[in-house]
This record gives C-alpha cells, structure tokens and sequence, in this order.
C-alpha cells in the first residue's frame, strides 16, 4: 500500500458523486487502493463486503470461506458490482483463508468467521503483516485475546474491533459515555446492562454435513461437534446462525450484544485497559441474569433489565440504545461538557470502517484497539465462567487470573484441538 491523502467523506457520498460523473470507483491509481481480503463470508461478512465494495480507496481482492455456496456467493458480488465489472475486476476464492494471506499485495483483511476463529486468523493475519477489522466479541476465551493482543503489539499492524457502537448510531453512546465520564450524573452508583443470556454446552443431534461445506475446517480449533445446520446453515442465508448460543463456539447473548454493550460501560468506566475484580453470581444456579461485576472502588454492574445501558449516578440516570439516548432529568442532556473534559477521540467519527482505513494510512490507533476489544470481551468472558461456576470469584484484571480457583482459572485458557496452533 502507498501512502495517500486521507479521504474524510462517507463512501455514500462519494459513491453518488462518483456517479454523477460517470466516474467508476476503481479509477483511482492502483496505489492509492487499499487491498482487502474477507475471511467470513456468511450474514455479517457479506454485510462487510457491500460496504466496502462501495469504498473508491479499497479494491477487494479475495474471499475465503468453508461452505462454497458462501464462496461463490461472494465473489460474484465482487465481480457483478458496476465498478469491478467496468474495470473487469475480480476476486479469487479461497477456502483456506491462509491461503489468502499468501496473496502478494494483499494490505489488510476483514475476519467476520464464528468467534471461536478470530483469535486464531487474526493471529496469523498479524504474523503475515496485514492490517485487520475483527468481528466482535474479539474472541472466546480470555486466554485467546491476550495472545491476539500480543501478536497485534509484535507485528505493528493496524487493528479495529468491531465494536461500531463507539462510531456510530448518531453518537448516542459516545454522548453518554462523555457525560458519565465528566460527572455531569455525579458520583456513579451502579450500572445496568440489559443483554442475553449466558452461553451454554452444545447439545445439538449431529446431522448430514451438506455437500460442499468443510465441516472439520468450520470446527477448526474448538470442541468437535457433529455438523448441524443450527450451527452452520446451507448455503447462502440471512440470519444469525444459533452457534453464538454455544460455549464451544461463543459466548451466548452474553457475549454477542454485550461485547457492544459492556464495551459502551467498560469506556464510560475508564476501563479499557482492565476489568471488574469480582463476578457474584445469582444465587439461582438456573439464572440467566442477574450476575454481577465488581469493580476495584466498589462500583457495581449489573447483567440484567432493559435492553440498553443504564448508569445511574447520584445526580440523575442516563439510558442510551442504538435508537436514543434520555437522561433523568433531560437536563443531563443539554449541560455542557466541562472545558478541559474527557472528550471521546479528538475528532468525530461516524464511521467505524471508515476510522479503520484512515487509521491504517496514518499509521495511529483506530477508535478500538485488540486491548480495548479483548478487555471488553473479557468482561463477558468473566460473566459466562460465573454462570457456569455458579460461585463469586475474585479476577485480577492486570495479571488475568483468578484467586485460588483452578476450575475457573482453566476456564481462561482452554487448549485448542489438536491439530491447531499460533
């Protein structure tokens, strides 16, 4: 990649003006494009590939997935999208993303796989240096992020974590997050976050492994399970397949909302370098809420209640969503933020994409960094191992350990299957 001036409009806007004048995207000089390749093609990775097909500063390259009709799929919406089309553009396919890693000019990738995956391909994206945008939750295991974490450090690649909500929804989090953060509720009493529930074991009947999905490369590093399409569906679909329900391939609603929502706390806290330093449990082994965070100045957070978050401070309350954002009094909303206050980043973004291939040509920090990611995913990371344990435990957050707890410590870092490694 050569270095070029920094594009700050939306891609929207360009794509209109662009056409406009009859330009195609992919006019740009050859070295003023970003090559991207997607690893995870399903519902999110397609989503991520439209997106950036639109962008005038990226040129797609490669697609790789395990289930061909994905594959397929997604090259030929490379190849079908007008600019690649006029340009005679293509992407080559792959089912072994290291495969795509060994592309020569490849700058950067896109990892949108089954959480159980990003840990490992993003490690090995590093190692081949290429800039990287990663799914949240950032992985499955705490054990797992912080060796994604280092490997990021080592290799000097750009890293965002898909954690939009720190960009995007009309700035809503980033409004509270700066009024928690400036006292503007006072003194901060508790913190609510209403996502699902925790991850459980797979227990799913195996089924017929349909033709042209590599079933044994779609397990990868986790537990072995007999194919079903619960977790893996055929072909090319638009949901959100259930295997973020289980604790062999992720985390439960716990993990999947709550890597967004407990980030938005974990920033509003000051804590994207570190964590609570207790998790208590509902008394209730059945539960699937109620589990609480302890942070070190006693400041509890709560698993549970409505769908957004809440922080309730001694002064009033803010609740903040995708949709809006309201405070007990209004008035929270229309103070102004102390001169010489906590600002969010120092300028705005709207565009968590966007921020990712900016900050890959000026060489800085994206708006959520591996450390930012795995400490947020740690969190629900932590909350799974509580439910599942069904007894308080005391966390170090600064040398990832539990206290005198060899059950739940081996929870942290569970082997991967054999066959795998960094």
């Amino acid at each position: 990649m050569h270095r070029i001036d920094r594009r700050s409009f939306q891609a929207a806007t360009t794509s209109m003006a662009l056409g406009a004048l009859g330009l195609s995207k992919l006019q740009a000089a050859p070295s003023d494009r970003l090559a991207i390749g997607f690893i995870g093609v399903g519902t999110m990775g397609r989503g991520h590939l439209g997106s950036f097909l639109g962008m005038p500063d990226v040129e797609v390259v490669a697609v790789s997935d395990v289930v061909r009709e994905r594959l397929d799929n997604a090259a030929n919406m490379v190849a079908k999208h007008p600019s690649y089309k006029s340009a005679g553009k293509q992407a080559q396919s792959f089912e072994d993303y290291r495969k795509l890693l060994e592309l020569p000019g490849l700058d950067a990738v896109v990892i949108a796989t089954p959480d159980h995956w990003h840990a490992l391909q993003a490690v090995h994206a590093a190692q081949a240096g290429k800039h990287i945008y990663c799914e949240k939750p950032l992985t499955r295991t705490i054990g797992d992020g912080r060796t994604l974490v280092k490997a990021i450090a080592k290799s000097g690649v750009v890293f965002q974590t898909g954690s939009q909500q720190r960009s995007e929804f009309s700035g809503h989090f980033r409004n509270a997050v700066e009024r928690v953060r400036n006292g503007l509720i006072g003194k901060l009493q508790v913190v609510r976050i209403g996502v699902g529930a925790p991850a459980k074991a797979c227990d799913l009947p195996g089924q017929d492994i349909p033709a042209g999905t590599n079933w044994d490369r779609w397990v990868g590093p986790a537990e072995f399970r007999a194919y079903h399409s619960d977790l893996c569906p055929k072909g090319v679909h638009g949901h959100f397949p259930a295997w973020r329900a289980y604790r062999e391939y992720a985390g439960g609603g716990l993990a999947d909302m709550g890597a967004h929502h407990f980030d938005i706390a974990q920033w509003a806290l000051d804590m994207d370098m570190s964590g609570p330093v207790k998790v208590i449990p509902p008394k209730d082994p059945k539960a699937i809420t109620g589990l609480r965070f302890v942070y070190a100045n006693g400041l509890e957070m709560f698993h549970g209640g409505e769908a957004d978050c809440v922080f309730v401070g001694e002064k009033g309350t803010i609740r903040v969503s995708r949709g809006k954002i309201e405070a007990d009094p209004m008035s929270i909303l229309e103070m102004k933020l102390p001169d010489g206050g906590f600002r969010a980043y120092p300028y705005p973004s709207s565009n968590h994409r966007r921020n990712w291939l900016e900050s890959v040509r000026q060489k800085k920090e994206c708006i959520c960094t591996a450390e930012t990611g795995h400490r947020s995913a740690s969190v629900c990371h932590l909350g799974n191992i509580g439910y599942r344990l069904g007894r308080e435990l005391t966390w170090d957050p600064a040398r990832e350990t539990f206290a005198g707890d060899a059950e739940a410590q081996a929870l942290v870092n569970p082997p991967m299957r054999a066959g795998y490694s960094w």
